[in-house]
């Protein structure tokens, strides 16, 4: 079968993915085969359903598609589930965003009509994602498209939730967490991004009280202080035993504070001496614990100073912070300010700065299930991580791991299935609300985003449902494949809450890349201004040349540049394959798939390229295998460019124009099998151009979607013709070299001697010498094993074989030796200017010492080119004497 067998003349990605998508789409090429070999699985991480893919995106997922394309092709069968994730703080935020320009807050609409709008956000968004899918090329099957909160992940979310507390495992509390203010809710510790900042120790005098002096603390959110409800020294530092068990003085405040003894109190750092704020510090909320302290929160949910506060109440933190240092200075408790830069926690979501604050939250007890993940890894069943190291990274987290808050104080996500008494306040947790529901009050928070999306391998599978086919068939999922970056937040999570609920780990393999930096190395960021979108890149180049590039970048784990030099060598890269269709599709003419016969008598050109081809397969397969795609590129970049493109087709020539009706017909169908089986290798990688080209030529089936992938064909392994053509083509390489050595071009016939290494090699070249005559021509061409060789020659030693070219035969003897008289005569023009320069007693006198001996070192130069070139013109001479 072969379509329509115009080409344009220059590749135009634009026309060539238009309306490509949408068939295969209509055509159901993207759904599982229930007939395949065996199952082949892979979610998609799904992406925030709050805006525009980024190039992050277009990387991770272009790797997923490669990987389920080739395994479709290979004829498994082959799942990859597509879904959105709801994003909590990032969704409810650009909803509110929206609200205030229209001048309504979220309260104003109340929860109810809020999540409606957030709804109506999400359907607009989530068809934006499809379209950019599209765009891409992703071949996932849409008909099981899930939502991180639709009805089926909420069912498993909550069932997750209400096991995991009647095993004790979920359980309420009043801890110090990580607080977003613009957000106003809690964080878990790796939604903190650290950042160096510039900041300062504030060192302030603590009077004693009923005693002379003062204790001197430093701090670097001197706003706290208005907190404290102790201060702290070591028991064994001999400088305070005195005063432990006295007061100090909190200044400005007045309050009295105790002086407590702690094991926490470093004695070497600083002056030993410690503020105690428990509600606003972990470390200061355990010493408190220890000592029964007052745990008092000076600060709103927005950040704002509360009633705690006194006169600084309703400032910003920041502003309490500058009002309190000047009382301090005014008053004078401030002893000195030590500015410095220090590593300052950064909500991950919202950019401001972090409060520790004490809040009552729902966690999730790390210890078992991170006990549990840590010793799956030492079964046969581990997870995979590639690469390898990795797996430390996991190890890691997993050792060092704190109680998970899942509580957020939001409106939008997965509200706690847990309800209140209102008259006796008994706490109700369930999967459903209970029967005399008018008589209890829901949970108002939400559930971290990521407590949905460590579920997503197995809820999008149906579970809890666990006879659902699909979660049979398809679950635990063959790869994941993600970002370094998300390791913690994610892949750990997914980990042990499959091991918990389903016994098994999520995935074989976890496949981690990098991330996309710019030219300079610099991680893509909007402050830096240095985003790019892939829709702008995919609007100019084509998503096939994103696709290659993203492919192609680096190997696992290793980040990748982006430039757009970068993507003008994909763009060629597919031009040439493009070019070389072309002229495979135009020497067709009328030939058929019936037609292709790989049985007749082939030339050594023929034969070579079916086992470089064979090699390639070999190669490509066992690389993609290791997920090895970059070193996969450039070995089907090597066979493409170099051996089929500049070597085979150029050969075919050869066999076309001077072949007998036999030798055309076997090189048609090696040009038309290798193509096709190249087109069916690259279709993973760039499935638009690989389909379009491929309905050019004669062929069997309806997509390369669906094609059967190549495999080594033993019939083709023909280890002597890769020698032989080895060096065939060092041959005509050498020569070429030495014709543009010489300067002389391909269009001016040359003498040359070939001496051969044995029978063997002679019979070789000499049965294949039409190629040598095509791509060196020889005016005389000898092959022999004895060769008397002329005195003045250009040789070449390759495998098998030495090269001679007489020079006489290289060069017009007589322009030659014009040209070397005119070089003379420039040189020994030069010798003089100099040596009368330097024979100028006034010059040699006044002129720096550096420009004198400048001078003298060109005059030695310039010599020696006269000499060179003299001797030159000498053996030119006698060659023209004969």
């Amino acid at each position: 079968m072969m379509e329509n067998t115009d080409m344009s003349t220059k590749y135009n990605p634009t026309q060539v993915e238009k309306d490509k998508y949408e068939k295969w789409i209509e055509k159901d090429l993207f759904k599982p085969n229930p007939k395949g070999t065996e199952p082949y699985s892979v979610v998609i991480p799904p992406p925030n359903v709050t805006g525009r893919l980024h190039l992050g995106h277009a990387w991770d997922t272009t790797l997923q598609d490669i990987i389920i394309r080739q395994k479709r092709m290979q004829g498994y069968d082959t799942l990859w589930l597509p879904g959105m994730d709801h994003a909590g703080i990032a969704t409810q935020a650009k909803v509110e965003e929206k609200l205030a320009q229209e001048g309504i807050s979220r309260h104003d609409l109340g929860r109810e009509k809020f999540l409606e709008k957030v709804w109506d956000w999400k359907e607009e968004y989530a068809e934006n994602i499809r379209s950019q899918w599209a765009k891409v090329g992703l071949s996932v099957d849409y008909s099981r498209e899930r939502f991180t909160l639709d009805e089926g992940l909420n069912k498993a979310v909550n069932k997750v939730f209400v096991d995991l507390y009647n095993k004790g495992l979920i359980y309420r509390g009043e801890y110090i967490i990580n607080w977003d203010p613009k957000a106003q809710t809690a964080l878990s510790d790796i939604e903190v991004d650290h950042k160096d900042i510039n900041g300062a120790f504030y060192h302030i005098s603590y009077p004693i009280v009923d005693g002379e002096g003062a204790v001197e603390l430093a701090t670097t959110r001197p706003e706290t202080m208005l907190g404290d409800t102790a201060v702290a020294v070591h028991p064994d530092d001999e400088r305070y035993q005195h005063l432990i068990g006295k007061k100090v003085l909190l200044p400005v405040v007045n309050r009295e504070l105790e002086v407590v003894a702690d094991d926490y109190v470093d004695m070497e750092f600083g002056t030993g001496v410690v503020k105690i704020t428990p509600a606003h510090d972990p470390n200061d909320f355990e010493i408190g614990k220890r000592h029964n302290l007052e745990q008092l929160n000076v600060m709103n949910n927005d950040g704002s100073m509360n009633q705690h506060a006194g006169k600084y109440e309703g400032m910003d933190r920041f502003e309490a912070r500058k009002a309190l240092v000047a009382d301090l200075k005014e008053q004078g408790y401030l002893i000195k300010i030590e500015e410095m830069q220090h590593s300052v926690g950064h909500s991950e979501r919202t950019g401001v700065i972090v409060e520790p604050r004490l809040s009552t939250q729902w966690f999730v007890k790390m210890g078992p299930l991170s006990e549990q993940a840590l010793n799956h890894q030492k079964t046969d069943d581990k997870v995979n991580f590639v690469p390898e190291r990795f797996e430390k990274t996991y190890h890691n987290w997993m050792e060092n791991v704190h109680d998970w808050v899942i509580s957020r104080q939001l409106w939008w996500g997965h509200r706690i299935p847990a309800w209140y008494h209102k008259e006796t306040g008994e706490l109700y947790v369930g999967e459903s609300a209970p029967s005399d529901d008018e008589n209890w009050e829901q949970d108002a928070d939400v559930l971290d985003t990521w407590f949905s999306s460590a579920l997503w391998p197995f809820s999008t599978m149906g579970w809890p449902d666990t006879e659902n086919s699909d979660f049979q068939k398809y679950f635990p999922t063959s790869t994941l494949v993600t970002g370094y970056d998300i390791i913690f937040f994610w892949v750990s999570r997914m980990i042990f809450q499959s091991l918990e609920f389903t016994g098994k780990a999520p995935f074989k393999n976890v496949l981690i890349h990098g991330l996309i930096r710019d030219e300079q190395g610099r991680k893509m960021s909007k402050s830096l201004g240095n985003g790019i979108d892939p829709m702008e890149v995919i609007e100019k180049y084509g998503a096939d040349s994103l696709r290659w590039f993203l492919s192609n970048g680096s190997a696992p784990g290793q980040d990748v540049r982006f430039s757009y030099e970068k993507m003008d060598a994909s763009w060629n890269f597919i031009n040439k394959i493009w070019n070389a269709s072309r002229y495979v599709i135009m020497n067709l003419g009328d030939f058929s798939i019936e037609d292709i016969d790989l049985n007749l008598e082939k030339s050594i050109a023929d034969k070579w390229i079916l086992a470089r081809l064979n090699e390639t397969v070999e190669q490509v397969t066992e690389l993609f295998e290791k997920f090895e795609f970059g070193e996969a590129g450039r070995q089907l970049y090597s066979f493409i460019w170099d051996d089929y493109c500049d070597w085979y087709i150029e050969m075919s020539k050869e066999q076309l124009t001077q072949g007998t009706d036999n030798q055309k017909q076997s090189t048609k169908s090696v040009l038309v099998h290798v193509l096709d089986q190249t087109l069916k290798l690259l279709h993973p990688i760039m499935p638009f151009v690989t389909e379009e080209i491929w309905e050019h030529i004669p062929h069997e089936g309806d997509s390369l979607v669906t094609a059967a992938y190549p495999v080594v064909k033993a019939e083709f392994k023909d280890n002597e013709a890769v020698r032989n053509m080895e060096m065939l083509i060092e041959v005509i390489r050498s020569v070429r070299t030495i014709r543009s050595d010489a300067n002389r071009p391909l269009s001016k016939p040359i003498d040359l001697l070939i001496k051969a290494k044995s029978e063997k090699e002679q019979s070789f070249l000499s049965e294949n010498q039409s190629y040598i005559t095509r791509f060196c021509n020889p005016d005389q061409l000898t092959i022999e094993t004895e060769i008397d060789t002329p005195n003045e020659v250009k040789t070449a030693v390759v495998k098998g074989a030495e090269i001679f070219i007489p020079l006489a035969g290289l060069v017009d003897i007589g322009e030659e030796i014009e040209r070397l008289k005119k070089e003379e005569e420039k040189w020994l023009n030069e010798i003089k200017r100099v040596e009368k320069k330097l024979s100028n007693e006034k010059f040699v006198a006044n002129a720096p010492e550096s420009i004198v001996e400048e001078e003298r070192q060109k005059g030695m130069q310039y010599k020696e080119n006269y000499q060179s070139v003299k001797n030159q013109l000498n053996k030119m001479s006698k060659l023209k004497e004969g």
